[in-house]
């Protein structure tokens, strides 16, 4: 169904055919259509939607339309929506809305909902412990199989994942895990303390949902426990939203190397003002800093002015340097988030990118002194100069470029910060020094 043909039907109120269609079309389907819809709409599109698969389309529309869809449903019906929803959406949910609708939908839900969201919402943004579900399989230590299934059955409603079953002691604290397939391969009167494992990894509360989103991208995890302070069993986090985790980190990351403050926001449901918002502060600040590019030009008028030709060359070192930072910095900082490379790395790192340099400088040199001498008809002495800087100005590009991101992280900066824009006004006043320095010595101005 198109978005046009909806908005009709509605117009219309063929609320009968729009139910038709609804049956015919999955959860996702139909959040990437209703959202669309104008504000107006939104309610009435929603509450044609089969019960069965209301909350499951509410879970997949963009944050904010949620926002604005919870606010024009009913307390009965925001309740329900809540009631069903696991607690670490409903708490995502929540972490959008103003406090005073917080407290209203928490004043509706169950105690049993209420206390479960309100643990969430508890832990820092961005932690495992906001992050996690806590309808899982939880098994106590002695039981057997046959029991082991009961359990699970009578949960069944509840949980969020059956990929792993985690055991623990009467105190909650975890023992290990049973893969789903192992309570259907062995006798019902086997003892789950017999074929359980240990878990080799375990989140806790506290980390940093990226530090999550390595530890299930390197070792392939579907589901993993996490577990508080004193190592009892909390919650479970799954692979569909570590999925959303990776999505929105890299969007982070590259919002910061374009120099924009990140939003949660798609870009088409970020308004003109917030985007501004977004953009100035650094287009102000790399306005700044570039101005010290032009006091350097400013201090060597005179050698300009007595070799014009040399301005001809400014743009091109300027650009060149600035690519070739860029280049090395977006490498780095690629790996430091995959974890490649740590602080320890740093003296490798330059080395590596000092011998990449001087390769790429003699490259770039010869191909612009073979230019400079047979297309633009320069001296031998300024083609000397212009290409003596531009390899001096990319060995200095690639350094800065390799050694910044390593140390912002280390420092406790996220090294995404110091990508092209920012290393692109560093490089450029390194390359006008380097430049005119040169410049200087061999024409004796």
């Amino acid at each position: 169904m198109e978005l046009e043909k909806l908005e009709e039907m509605l117009n219309k109120k063929r609320l009968t055919e729009i139910k038709q269609e609804f049956n015919e079309m999955n959860e996702y389907d139909i959040a990437s259509l209703i959202e669309e819809l104008p504000d107006n709409l939104l309610a009435q599109a929603f509450r044609l939607l089969p019960k069965d698969i209301a909350t499951e389309v509410f879970i997949n529309l963009e944050e904010d339309v949620e926002v604005k869809l919870i606010s024009a449903l009913s307390s009965t019906e925001a309740t329900n929506i809540i009631e069903d929803m696991y607690t670490d959406d409903a708490a995502d949910l929540f972490d959008e809305m103003p406090a005073s609708m917080v407290n209203k939908l928490l004043s509706n839900v169950s105690k049993e909902t209420r206390t479960s969201i309100n643990k969430l919402l508890r832990y820092p943004e961005n932690s495992a412990g906001s992050l996690m579900a806590m309808e899982y399989i939880h098994l106590k230590k002695g039981i057997n199989i046959k029991e082991a299934l009961e359990r699970i059955r009578a949960q069944k409603d509840e949980l969020v994942s059956y990929d792993a079953c985690f055991v623990t002691d009467s105190s909650r604290k975890l023992l290990g895990y049973i893969e789903a397939k192992e309570l259907l391969i062995n006798e019902p009167e086997t003892l789950i303390d017999d074929i359980m494992e240990e878990c080799e990894h375990v989140i806790t509360t506290m980390m940093d949902q990226e530090d999550v989103a390595n530890i299930f991208q390197d070792y392939d995890y579907s589901t993993l426990p996490v577990v508080d302070s004193e190592k009892r069993l909390v919650g479970i986090i799954t692979v569909d939203d570590i999925i959303d985790i990776i999505e929105e980190e890299a969007t982070e990351d590259i919002e910061k190397m374009a120099a924009i403050t990140p939003s949660d926001k798609s870009y088409m449901r970020t308004g003109v003002i917030e985007t501004w918002k977004k953009r100035i502060p650094w287009l102000l600040l790399l306005m700044v800093s570039a101005a010290f590019t032009g006091g350097i030009i400013t201090h060597f008028e005179e050698a300009l002015s007595t070799y014009v030709v040399l301005t001809a060359f400014i743009p091109m070192l300027m650009d060149t340097g600035g690519n070739a930072g860029g280049q090395a910095s977006v490498s780095v900082i690629r790996s430091l988030s995959l974890n490649e490379i740590e602080y320890k790395d740093v003296f490798k790192v330059i080395w590596k990118e000092f011998r990449v340099s001087i390769l790429c400088g003699i490259t770039l040199a010869v191909a612009n002194f073979a230019k400079l001498i047979i297309f633009d008809k320069v001296g031998m002495e300024i083609a000397f100069i212009v290409c003596t800087t531009l390899v001096l100005t990319v060995i200095v590009a690639k350094l800065i470029g390799s050694t910044l991101p390593i140390l912002a992280k280390r420092i406790g900066f996220d090294p995404a910060v110091m990508a092209s824009p920012f290393i692109t006004t560093i490089v450029d006043a390194c390359s006008l020094m380097i430049y005119f320095r040169i410049a200087s010595m061999l024409l004796g101005i």
